[in-house]
């Protein structure tokens, strides 16, 4: 993983075969030498067309296309043939190319993915695999030094997609690579295909997935753990990101396997680390101490406590007392507040279940407790209504109000709802991408509190340190390195997360961190270098062009 991103003509393909590589394709970039030493002339047309012009040319022509999912599609046929134009393309137009590849297009490539399906990308694992999981792992052909692995059960805000969540691991490592320079061949996207419930795939002639129903209990867990074992003894240290499993899952996989192998769940930790650093960044505007915070989340699941967690680790930091601390975060679930006399509550909210009155609903949770900053993650478009904010407001001078969820049809509230309905004082941020929004002659610029602005900098400070394990000290270092490079003019205009243009500049500085907390806790298996961050900046795959010869 270093400045060199392909080898020398030594034992590489050639002719068509170097073409239908991704990794080595260049188009018709190649030099004339190149042409001859490799094989290929008169494979492409005769003009050398650099780099640069053949980005110029992706560009416009995806702007070109009638709707997002079209510029997904031509995307990812770019991805597909040419790797190093896609993530120049992906680095060079981030804030215009991130939204297509990821959230929120990537929701809706889900949901049509067997319909617009060209190329297999990543491994399918089956339930039908079950005891060849490590015979199917090595047929893959690069040394993966990173797995994101979904089983299609929780993708995004819209359930229950089965084998076509394959999207969301695909278009996260594609954004390990721009954001942070993670090398594409150290890359591998994992769908567990366990089956689905779904029941409009399953009678779908162009779904991609096993037509069976999901499996569950103890047929589940050996297949999980057939996955890991075997996955750990074909890539040695292998960091396994665990995404979009459902909530029944999501927590019990993270507790099983966090103290054995390296690993991390990002819609659990990777969140709240995003979370966390918002709040840091709200909190140069007021003036006011974590600890001083009443935080109030719409939703219980997966993002909820691990913000709340993260939040109440943070707060520990502070020299807060542990039940004082959670007992300045509260849950709001589909039956209302999360308090001790429900006793249908599920594990991970027992630690947020207060003693307080019932509650029907969040109107009525933000009435009661007053809190300082509402969190939307329960993926329920518009529920932070004009009357939540407009009681945010009252009770603060200015409100924090989080509309975290995605893609944009869940957002709790748009931008301007959440500027207009507070008088232009809430101190916002959201998961789905909005326009700037001018109030009163002033203009707001909201950012994604996108958990892209933390797992590539973690992954990439967990692979180079070599992190055996990836711990909550590493998330809070991630959080306090972020909301570190947010500047007084963007809190000025109501920015509470750097300009996504500078990611890789952010993610070098959260890798360096991590692997700082990795070394401080004795967990690197690799030796500490002179100047980490410098190190950490070296190891970046660049996206441009270098000669093969």
């Amino acid at each position: 993983m270093g400045k060199k991103n392909a080898p020398r003509t030594n034992g590489m393909p050639r002719g068509l075969a170097l073409l239908h590589d991704p990794l080595l394709n260049k188009g018709q970039a190649f030099t004339e030498r190149e042409r001859d030493a490799l094989g290929i002339r008169g494979l492409l047309p005769p003009h050398v067309l650099s780099q640069d012009e053949q980005a110029e040319r992706t560009v416009k022509h995806i702007r070109q296309q009638p709707s997002d999912l079209e510029k997904y599609i031509e995307l990812n046929a770019l991805h597909d043939r040419n790797e190093q134009l896609f993530f120049r393309v992906l680095v060079d137009h981030i804030d215009e190319m991130q939204p297509l590849i990821y959230t929120p297009t990537v929701g809706l490539a889900c949901q049509r993915y067997g319909h617009i399906f060209q190329r297999p990308r990543g491994l399918f694992i089956g339930a039908n695999d079950q005891g060849r999981i490590e015979q199917v792992l090595r047929n893959w052909p690069y040394p993966a030094a990173i797995i994101v692995v979904t089983d299609g059960e929780r993708i995004l805000g819209l359930g229950d997609l089965g084998a076509n969540g394959m999207g969301i691991p695909v278009g996260k490592l594609s954004l390990y690579t721009a954001c942070a320079g993670i090398h594409p061949r150290l890359c591998l996207p994992v769908m567990l295909d366990v089956g689905t419930n779904n029941g409009e795939l399953l009678a779908d002639p162009y779904y991609i997935g096993l037509r069976q129903r999901r499996l569950h209990g103890a047929a589940y867990d050996e297949l999980v753990d057939e996955f890991v074992a075997a996955a750990h003894r074909v890539f040695p240290g292998v960091l396994i990101q665990f995404e979009d499993f459902a909530n029944h899952n999501a927590f019990r996989l993270l507790q099983k396997y966090r103290d054995s192998i390296c690993t991390f769940n990002d819609d659990i930790q990777g969140t709240a680390a995003v979370a966390l650093a918002g709040i840091f960044s709200a909190l140069r505007v007021t003036g006011a101490k974590l600890t001083e915070q009443n935080i109030l989340f719409l939703g219980a699941g997966e993002a909820a406590t691990g913000i709340a967690d993260l939040v109440v680790a943070a707060m520990l930091a502070q020299g807060l007392p542990e039940d004082a601390a959670r007992r300045r975060c509260w849950l709001v679930d589909s039956r209302g507040l999360v308090v001790k006399g429900r006793t249908e509550l599920a594990a991970h909210k027992l630690a947020y279940a207060h003693e307080h009155a019932p509650l029907p609903d969040f109107l009525s949770a933000v009435k009661a407790l007053k809190p300082s900053a509402i969190i939307g993650v329960a993926a329920v478009g518009g529920t932070f209504t004009r009357e939540v904010l407009e009681e945010m407001a009252r009770i603060n001078r200015q409100p924090i109000v989080f509309a975290l969820s995605n893609p944009t049809s869940k957002a709790e509230c748009t931008a301007e709802e959440g500027y207009r309905h507070s008088g232009g004082r809430a101190l916002f941020a959201c998961g789905s991408p909005f326009d700037p929004v001018t109030l009163e002659g002033k203009t707001y610029v909201p950012r994604q509190g996108n958990n892209s602005y933390v797992f590539p900098g973690i992954g990439l400070g967990a692979i180079v340190s070599r992190a055996r394990h990836v711990t909550d000290e590493m998330f809070l270092a991630a959080a306090h390195a972020l909301a570190e490079q947010v500047s007084e003019s963007d809190l000025a205009q109501g920015s509470l997360y750097p300009a996504l243009p500078r990611i890789r500049e952010v993610s070098a500085r959260i890798a360096t961190a991590v692997a700082e907390a990795a070394y401080r806790a004795g967990l690197a298996g690799s030796a500490r270098p002179a100047d980490l961050e410098a190190h950490m900046r070296s190891k970046m795959f660049d996206p441009h062009y270098e000669s093969y010869i």
